[in-house]
């Protein structure tokens, strides 16, 4: 553990045990904050409970599979049971298919909608008499630059990223008087599936990155990681209802 500005802080965070969840879970529990890490795979997110832990972290694995309301339910539950309360929440976990919009099909929509733009509402929900309880806090939902961008055959995805959005404007705005923070976070990060694609294909992905102001692609820990580290902590207490661009400047 390197900081404390997170300090007996309890951080739920879904989509843990890998890529930009995993970068997350890292860079809270350094900076002191109990983390709950929680992901369908939960051999996953116990490996990154390991590695917490062998930063003097501390953390716990939760299986769970956001598309279902009782398995949120159950991870805020077994998360506040561990922590004695909850300060934030982060919304990472997804699935998705890629198609053009003209091959989208019912399951394609499903499969976003469940993980991603629902997983986050029951999440959400299952937080707010939480953190409302402990004062206040502060949560964190994902968009997708493929959706801002309006990337092709990420149509049924971006459906889903677009709502997160709009859903985090409306939380930011109803639950504000309990002093709870509702913000989305965009990003461009090399996660698993940048790292496949950018071993499928080389010369696409060095145009993408080059396409970039830093001309690189985001690691999930320093910069993803410590930008929701900056969203959890104090530093950013006056903003809610925004979109944070981490992106490189794309």
């Amino acid at each position: 553990m390197t900081g404390t500005r997170l300090a007996g802080r309890a951080v739920l965070v879904t989509g843990a045990g890998q890529g930009i969840g995993r970068g997350i879970a890292l860079a809270l529990a350094k900076e002191g904050a109990q983390v709950a890490l929680a992901g369908r795979t939960e051999k996953k997110c116990a490996a990154v409970v390991a590695e917490i832990e062998a930063v003097g972290g501390t953390a716990i694995s939760l299986a769970c599979d956001v598309a279902q309301r009782s398995e949120v339910d159950r991870a805020v539950e077994a998360t506040v049971e561990r922590f004695g309360g909850l300060y934030g929440l982060v919304n990472n976990a997804v699935a998705s298919a890629q198609q053009p919009i003209e091959e989208i099909t019912d399951a394609d929509v499903e499969l976003s909608w469940r993980s991603g733009a629902m997983g986050t509402l029951y999440a959400m929900q299952a937080a707010l008499p939480h953190l409302r309880a402990g004062g206040g806090g502060s949560i964190v939902n994902f968009g997708s630059s493929t959706a801002v961008k309006g990337n092709g055959t990420f149509g049924a995805y971006a459906m889903a990223k677009e709502a997160i959005r709009g859903l985090s404007r409306v939380a930011a705005r109803e639950w504000g008087r309990y002093n709870i923070r509702v913000n989305v976070v965009v990003p461009v990060a090399m996660s698993p599936a940048s790292e496949e694609f950018s071993r499928d294909h080389p010369d696409r992905f060095a145009a993408m990155q080059n396409s970039l102001a830093l001309r690189r692609v985001g690691d999930c820990e320093t910069d993803l990681g410590r930008g929701v580290l900056a969203l959890m902590s104090d530093d950013l207490s006056y903003l809610t209802g925004d979109t944070l661009m981490l992106t490189g400047g794309m």
